[in-house]
């Protein structure tokens, strides 16, 4: 069946890692490696809890794998580093993650970001990107005081945005994040990467879809009526 966007739309808020930026094969590749380094083992069930979680609650994730004396803050700089190492590109755009950014603008709709990422480093991946320009508010892990899947790093982009959270979808990857922008009361779209939709994901989105170029198909054919900034 195809997808349809509904209803009035002022912005759409993305995720970032796993949803505008192919990073998360990247992030186990370079979990698997730190990990080594470090005397423990990334195994595939502990690499998945991790998806999408904000830092505090993969420290917690990683403790109870590894031990209390495990030095989480070492592993998630070391992760970090990983990317910046000499020769080593920026992290590749998710399939008309691009086209569907230039679209919005064009079109006068908010593009906002919620992300798990700590400030400085999205900043920079977004830059690396070349998206950091197509972005009209940005919140990060570091301006909220909780992190997803409570509702705050959403409803604090459609506040940056200045659009009523009724008239924004969200875009996410992971279950934590779904949870996160359902909870704000965005509508919710899945854009499935590492982690299947379930049966609890498909009941709070509406709509799972393969791939962004989906939803940019959907954006144009709903372009006119539903489709409306909010104020003047």
């Amino acid at each position: 069946m195809p997808f349809r966007l509904e209803g009035p739309l002022a912005a759409v808020v993305f995720d970032m890692d796993g949803t505008l930026l192919d990073t998360e094969a990247v992030y186990r590749d370079a979990m698997v490696e730190v990990s080594a380094r470090m005397g423990v083992a990334m195994d595939d069930a502990l690499h998945l809890s991790l998806i999408g979680q904000p830092g505090e609650v993969g420290d917690r994730l990683l403790r109870a794998a590894h031990g209390e004396a495990f030095d989480t803050a070492a592993f998630r700089d070391a992760v970090h580093a990983w990317f910046e190492a000499p020769g080593r590109t920026a992290a590749p755009l998710k399939p008309g993650a691009l086209e569907l950014l230039q679209d919005l603008r064009a079109r006068r709709i908010g593009v906002g970001l919620a992300t798990s990422t700590r400030r400085v480093i999205a900043l920079r991946r977004l830059e690396q990107a070349g998206l950091l320009d197509l972005m009209d508010h940005v919140v990060t892990r570091t301006d909220v005081t909780h992190g997803k899947p409570h509702p705050e790093s959403y409803l604090a982009a459609a506040a940056g945005l200045g659009v009523a959270v009724a008239h924004c979808v969200a875009v996410e990857d992971s279950h934590t994040g779904v949870r996160s922008a359902a909870a704000s009361g965005m509508r919710t779209i899945m854009v499935p990467d590492l982690l299947p939709a379930t049966d609890e994901m498909r009941a709070l989105c509406a709509g799972v879809i393969p791939d962004l170029t989906v939803l940019l198909a959907a954006l144009q054919d709903a372009a006119g009526p539903g489709i409306a900034r909010d104020g003047p």
